[in-house]
């Protein structure tokens, strides 16, 4: 069976990434106040050992974030959130595999890329005052992401329309304009934001129609590990999410996700594995 789309390599700083086979991006989260509990950001060490855990595990890219955007989230200082990133990535250069900063900030942006970042993750899809000119002109990767509203309040009271023409509708916008800054199309990666501003309902919408979501055929990151959606299916705790988080996973894949970001790297490796053994199966 072909996959749903054929992509473009991704550039992504320094790093070239093939289409073809689906990524596996492991989360870091360098925060105290983690929806999923690994927040590490009392210990730089622990951090570390957790990101060098990740790659050992498979992963194909790491994504740091220094400050939470879970419901309810307070805005990070901007001088907290550089003093919990810039350590870690300054022990991880040269570990091999292209960072993603999660940030949505121009000032962290500049830092991080001065640091070594391959690609910024933004939930506020350089969406804030100075963040376009900040990647423009440099070779990193971009993740633009949807979200309605704001972390602080988002889950107040989402509502839309249809949200799987909203949302994609928002990333073609957001797109074009990238393109007319001077931001390449093999930079750039969408993520519908799942759990960003949206109900369970919402967020089973966008991933059974997943493919419904991309523009123009550019890759899709899909962040669904743990997350409350999967919660409301299975009525598990965070902690008893791993098998609702791989189910998801293999159905982000067979929308066309071709990049995943999960807490459970090696768990999703196995996952993807037996995805791609029966997808390459010979009649």
């Amino acid at each position: 069976m072909a996959l749903p789309f054929l992509f473009m390599k991704l550039r992504c700083g320094k790093f070239d990434l093939s289409p073809d086979r689906p990524l596996i991006m492991g989360i870091v989260n360098l925060t105290p106040d983690s929806f999923s509990g690994d927040g590490l950001a009392a210990s730089s060490a622990h951090a570390i050992d957790h990101a060098r855990a990740q790659i050992a595990a498979g992963a194909d890219m790491l994504d740091l974030g220094a400050e939470s955007s879970r419901p309810g989230a307070i805005p990070t200082p901007l001088d907290e959130e550089l003093n919990r990133l810039l350590p870690v990535m300054e022990a991880l250069a040269g570990c091999g595999v292209p960072i993603s900063v999660d940030t949505y900030k121009p000032e962290v942006m500049r830092a991080a890329l001065a640091a070594g970042a391959a690609m910024i993750n933004d939930i506020y899809a350089l969406r804030m005052p100075g963040a376009i000119e900040a990647v423009a002109e440099t070779d990193c990767a971009v993740c633009l992401m949807h979200m309605q509203g704001e972390p602080l309040t988002m889950q107040q009271a989402p509502a839309y329309g249809d949200v799987v023409v909203e949302v994609r509708d928002f990333l073609a916008g957001r797109v074009a304009v990238l393109e007319a800054a001077g931001i390449a199309r093999e930079r750039i990666v969408l993520d519908p934001g799942f759990g960003f501003g949206k109900t369970l309902e919402h967020n089973l919408a966008l991933l059974r129609y997943l493919p419904e979501t991309t523009v123009g055929g550019l890759p899709i990151l899909a962040g669904l590990s743990r997350k409350s959606m999967l919660g409301g299916v299975t009525s598990r705790s965070v902690d008893e999410r791993l098998p609702a988080s791989l189910a998801a996973a293999v159905m982000a894949l067979e929308g066309g996700a071709r990049i995943l970001r999960v807490h459970d790297v090696a768990a999703t490796r196995d996952a993807l594995a037996v995805w791609s053994a029966v997808r390459n199966a010979v009649k």
